[in-house]
């Protein structure tokens, strides 16, 4: 199944409820406790939950107000993200005592290729094991772990034994590992799609490899040939140490729903505003603007338009976030809104990987892991 296919050692680490635990660690009066991280202010969303906050049901994203209902207990933190980004920095220092590449996926988050590796490790099991205990023992927080041929397999991997714990995918295994997985694991697969897949009788990872690839296309469209890929444990993509951005975005809750698209001028020029001087800032520019409204049924709707020229300058996103504002009436009061820039002109090399092509390593059962 493997054979020709590049094998590499991918370790997936993801740290546990990063923001909680970093606001657990820096204030002890907090450790123990349920908590949130944002979302403490009537339209405020939680941004993080302890885990002894998502024993209620409390996870990210929810509403502050939702969240006291689940949790009457629950204490609400307001963000730091500097701090955040500052203990961040001081976590991937030590990724790279082990790797170059090093793909940080957000702040709490990364890929690390360590088929060849500074230190000379044959298992990546053991390299994974040395930078969870050096996390906690130098920073004095948990992380968890997965280990595999590839990206994939590794980030679905870490999820397995949360929090700090780690899960090892060794080539010999994949198949039976992925074919005993529930489909809500894969990631990739959200709620949407799971819920089709239910429909479609698809429920694991054996009932997806059943479906041949015509059908899952005719079903899923172009995913459904990505589908077809992972849960034979193909997926090609290598660890890029300079991933490019692919987005830049800015938005606002507002303190009360608005209810006209009048109103909403003003809050649009408002974030034009911010995503202009942050393009600018790293002197990027993009050519498809997108409008996000969330409603306050809390139901989500995307407008999008692209195009033939990069565009970055406050007055040409606000004409262009009007137009799709415009574009067809509001289905109801407003609570968000945002504009996001996407298809950047951030041309970098996707190659920079230092030689980790898909040729590198070549299938063998007894590669260590």
């Amino acid at each position: 199944m493997f054979n020709d296919l590049p094998i590499r050692k991918i370790i997936h680490v993801d740290m546990d409820a990063f923001y909680a635990s970093v606001e657990q660690m820096d204030f002890p009066e907090l450790r123990g406790l349920p908590l949130a991280v944002g979302g403490s202010s009537k339209r405020g969303v939680v941004s993080a939950a302890s885990y002894q906050a998502r024993k209620f049901g409390v996870k990210s994203a929810i509403s502050g107000v939702l969240a006291k209902k689940l949790c009457p207990e629950l204490i609400f933190v307001p963000p730091r993200f500097d701090r955040y980004k500052e203990i961040s920095t001081k976590i991937r220092a030590i990724f790279l005592e082990y790797s170059e590449l090093v793909e940080p996926l957000s702040l709490d988050e990364a890929y690390i290729d360590v088929t060849t590796n500074k230190k000379g490790i044959q298992s990546a099991s053991v390299i994974a094991a040395e930078i969870r205990a050096r996390i906690k023992t130098e920073i004095g927080l948990s992380a968890s772990a997965g280990i595999s041929i590839n990206k994939f397999i590794a980030k679905v991997a870490s999820d397995c034994n949360k929090p700090d714990g780690q899960k090892t995918v060794p080539p010999e295994e994949v198949l039976d590992f992925l074919e005993a997985l529930d489909i809500r694991k894969f990631h990739g697969i959200g709620k949407v799609t799971a819920k089709k897949m239910y429909d479609l009788g698809i429920f694991t990872g054996l009932d997806l490899k059943q479906k041949p690839k015509f059908f899952l296309k005719e079903n899923f469209g172009k995913s459904g040939a990505y589908f077809y890929d992972i849960v034979r444990g193909i997926h090609l993509s290598s660890v890029k140490p300079n991933r490019s951005r692919k987005s830049l975005a800015a938005e606002r809750t507002f303190s009360k729903n608005l209810s006209s698209e009048i109103f909403l001028i003003e809050k649009l020029e408002q974030i034009a505003t911010e995503v202009s001087k942050r393009l600018k800032r790293l002197n990027i520019a993009g050519k498809t603007l997108t409008l996000k409204i969330k409603y306050s049924d809390f139901s989500l709707q995307t407008r999008s338009k692209t195009v033939p020229y990069f565009i970055s300058s406050k007055d040409v996103i606000t004409e262009h976030s009007k137009a799709l504002l415009f574009q067809e009436k509001l289905q109801n009061s407003v609570r968000l809104i945002g504009i996001s820039i996407s298809n950047l002109n951030t041309n970098l090399n996707t190659n920079q990987a230092q030689g980790n092509t898909d040729k590198d390593v070549s299938f063998q059962l007894k590669f260590e892991f």
